[in-house]
């Protein structure tokens, strides 16, 4: 499932504003792959320059170049005045939220969100984050990018796969939504539940072509109240596997450290509670949670 929030092919508009003039999309010039501190110091200290507007985003994103001593990246440009209000959050707190899903992210260890900071820009304050590379579809078929989310006919997923719900596909026809048995959804699953992610669509799970797997679009989690919202339902009431236990014993250490304060300057202290609260009831339990049944538990639209 292609993300709309992406670039797709002609997907740059024209109104790129101020700093620069929309153009087609290049290939990164710098990414993850180099040290984690050189992509934050580029992203916070570089000169940012907007290059186009990702069409059929939900807030106002742009598509930007950061430069800093001949070093280059693209990236992705959240201004906090482009954000929409929301019934249940507050007004302009997205750009932070988006920070915070980082800094929880790098305490797993897990590397599942690009590098993000808050900084000023163009049109003021928002978040930065390093651009991805989406693996292209020559990967996807050689099999190195195996498929995450699939629709199927069958009443039961096949072997590698997990349900998570029978939706409507037109024609008074019904399929299975599923989501492959990998790894590297599992621990994105375990993050949104941390963080109380209230919107895991499709489209915000970024494969690269080195097979890593990103998760992007944190701007409504952290919520005090049980909102979480995730297409990643399959291993609901499984038991956490021992490497995410380890994880959570270690957020718990942090949240009370380092964590806990940079995560105070970005949310409320009722927010910042609720997350210790969502790690010790996992460690509690033991498991993956389940849908809570006072919210709905599937995003729309689920790409």
């Amino acid at each position: 499932m292609p993300a709309p929030e992406r670039v797709p092919a002609g997907g740059l508009t024209g109104d790129a504003g101020p700093s620069g003039a929309a153009g087609d999309t290049p290939g990164p010039t710098a990414g993850p792959s180099g040290a984690a501190g050189d992509a934050m110091e580029l992203l916070t200290r570089g000169e940012l320059t907007v290059r186009g507007r990702l069409r059929d985003a939900s807030n106002a994103v742009l598509y930007c170049e950061v430069a800093l001593d001949g070093r280059t990246a693209e990236c992705v440009y959240k201004p906090v005045a482009g954000e929409r209000p929301l019934w249940d959050f507050p007004d302009g707190t997205l750009a932070e939220r988006e920070v915070a899903a980082y800094l929880v992210s790098e305490a797993t260890g897990w590397g599942l969100v690009p590098p993000t900071v808050l900084r000023d820009g163009p049109y003021g304050e928002g978040m930065c984050q390093l651009w991805i590379d989406e693996a292209d579809e020559a990967d996807e078929e050689s099999g190195r990018q195996p498929e995450l989310l699939a629709l199927v006919e069958e009443d039961e997923p096949g072997e590698g796969w997990k349900a998570v719900v029978r939706a409507e596909v037109g024609g008074g026809r019904t399929a299975l939504l599923v989501h492959a048995d990998d790894p590297r959804l599992r621990r994105i699953a375990l993050l949104d539940a941390v963080i109380n992610n209230a919107d895991r669509k499709g489209g915000h799970l970024l494969p690269a072509p080195d097979g890593r797997l990103y998760g992007i679009d944190h701007g409504i989690a952290f919520h005090a109240e049980d909102k979480l919202r995730t297409l990643l339902w399959g291993w609901a009431d499984e038991p956490l596997p021992e490497d995410a236990v380890e994880v959570l014993r270690s957020l718990t250490g942090a949240l009370e450290g380092e964590l806990g304060g940079r995560l105070a300057e970005l949310l409320t202290e009722a927010e910042v509670a609720a997350v210790g609260t969502r790690v010790a009831d996992l460690l509690r339990t033991g498991r993956y949670p389940r849908p809570s049944g006072q919210w709905p538990a599937i995003p729309w639209p689920p790409v």
